[in-house]
């Protein structure tokens, strides 16, 4: 009997766990982020409700276009609680992602939301990895209407596989999902990576590392 309660007792215990590894629920009908407040919060502190306003809870400017005349060849509109504040505590943001012919997307991580998109425009090959040790490239070219998942964490992206402009809608479970792209963060850190570590690394000359650090 006591293995029966210990063994329920770890159950419970994990599906606990699993909930608090995501954003809590709102413990109000809506906490409008106040971005004047110096407050040290996991998230932002909230406006007085007296002074919440239906502008808090809207955002235009998703069907604008956007510029996508840079090295990859893509713009991504975000649409988090930095430009919707009546986000604040309910764990979703979306975004708007532009891509020119053959632009990308680069690979990145998302290290607190998992993201669903939807191809609006054009033609998409989408792609994300699995972990070590595996890595296993699980891709597809996705068409007009269709949906992919991309789960929390894992690297991925997105390139235009047409010579018209593309777009696409994603969604995303967290009202700040942050964005790692994997290039800038090994190469444009500051201070730098040591060259030699990202040699070894990369099992490349330092010379090459050196040119793409320059790069970013």
């Amino acid at each position: 009997m006591a293995k029966h309660i210990l063994l329920y007792g770890l159950v419970a215990l994990s599906f606990c766990c699993f909930v608090f590894a995501f954003e809590p629920s709102p413990l109000q009908d809506f906490c409008v982020a106040d971005p004047a407040n110096s407050a040290r919060v996991n998230g932002l502190a909230c406006k007085n409700p007296m002074s919440v306003s239906v502008d808090d809870f809207s955002f235009s400017g998703l069907h604008l276009p956007g510029n996508t005349s840079n090295p990859v060849g893509s713009r991504v509109t975000p649409v988090t609680v930095a430009q919707l504040p009546g986000l604040n505590t309910l764990g979703i943001s979306m975004v708007r992602i532009d891509y020119a012919p053959w632009g990308i997307n680069p690979p990145h991580t998302h290290p607190r939301a998992t993201e669903i998109l939807t191809v609006l425009e054009g033609s998409l090959q989408v792609g994300f990895v699995t972990s070590n040790p595996d890595n296993s490239h699980i891709t597809k070219v996705l068409q007009k209407g269709d949906v992919f998942v991309f789960p929390v964490g894992l690297v991925h992206y997105q390139r235009n596989v047409g010579n018209v402009n593309a777009v696409a809608i994603a969604a995303l479970s967290s009202q700040n999902p942050g964005v790692i792209t994997i290039a800038n963060a090994v190469f444009g850190s500051k201070p730098d990576i040591a060259n030699d570590i990202l040699a070894k690394a990369f099992q490349v000359d330092k010379s090459i590392v050196d040119q793409l650090q320059a790069k970013f």
